[in-house]
């Protein structure tokens, strides 16, 4: 049996993944002994790795790519985050059950939180894309009490069935983001457009009114086409590092009994590694 203290991220592949780098960095930083390492877990041997779990030969840990959705209907509890958007992405356990957590957020609010707090002012929201990131987005806009959001896809038909999942969100396809723009006081993109290797957002964010807020989730790169236009445009900024780093602080507390921070030296750490691996 593994270490008590050992936690993991599954995933298939997995070995792209930074998850380790950033839980072994605190584990370090607070004197713990313990290990997170990234485990390669195909669909089919997932039930006999939960079943490991279960039987305590992990303290917990983090599920990405293809599991999110075979974990949420394997566990036998998840918490309300989970439950609304309709994934686990975090792992641990309670009197031998598994019980399921979706932090991303939590990360996606905590990261708007440090580098433009004013997104909490925001009244109108445009969201780009309809895949599982933007639910956890949708979540996190619906319990910070932003009003009006409206979710835009280029398949509208998917928008439509995403906004069905969240009352008050309004679907539309991509072709419509230019009027919607102009009321947007907050503007995310949860796309892979502009990702390394994938074409980039081609929008034209002139009529963004000037005190918007500009988000995306991707961060590698760091800033990508979206984000460059608009800083070039003096909008206020927040690339989707810090949605990576905050959503490991609640898995890393449940697991070792310590409420780590994001500190500047863990995100140059990840940084770091992005610069290398480009």
């Amino acid at each position: 049996m593994a270490d008590m203290r050992d936690a993991f991220v599954i995933g298939h592949p997995i070995a792209h993944s930074r998850s380790p780098m950033i839980h072994r960095h605190w584990l370090a930083a607070h004197g713990i002994d313990g290990d997170y390492r990234a485990v390669d877990v195909t669909p089919a041997d997932l039930p006999e790795f939960l079943e490991r779990l279960r039987r305590g030969a992990f303290v917990g840990g983090n599920v990405t790519i293809p599991h999110k959705e075979a974990v949420f209907d394997a566990v036998s509890r998840r918490d309300a985050a989970a439950g609304a958007i309709g994934a686990v992405n975090t792992l641990w356990t309670e009197h031998g059950e598994l019980v399921g957590g979706n932090t991303d957020a939590y990360g996606f609010a905590a990261n708007l939180d440090a580098g433009a707090p004013q997104w909490r002012e925001a009244q109108t929201a445009l969201v780009l894309g309809a895949g599982g990131a933007a639910r956890a987005v949708l979540h996190a806009l619906r319990e910070a009490g932003i009003g009006k959001v409206t979710v835009a896809n280029r398949s509208a038909v998917r928008a439509g069935e995403l906004a069905l999942s969240f009352p008050g969100v309004k679907p539309a396809g991509l072709d419509q983001t230019p009027a919607l723009l102009a009321r947007a006081d907050l503007l995310i993109n949860t796309t892979a457009l502009g990702m390394k290797g994938q074409p980039p957002l081609d929008l034209d964010l002139a009529s963004l009114p000037d005190h918007a807020v500009v988000t995306d989730i991707v961060y590698a790169p760091l800033v990508t086409p979206l984000l460059e236009r608009a800083a070039a445009r003096g909008l206020a900024t927040v690339d989707g590092l810090g949605m990576l780093l905050h959503q490991a602080v609640p898995g890393f507390e449940r697991w070792f009994g310590v409420r780590p921070q994001v500190m500047p030296d863990l995100r140059a750490l990840i940084v770091a590694d992005l610069e290398a691996t480009r």
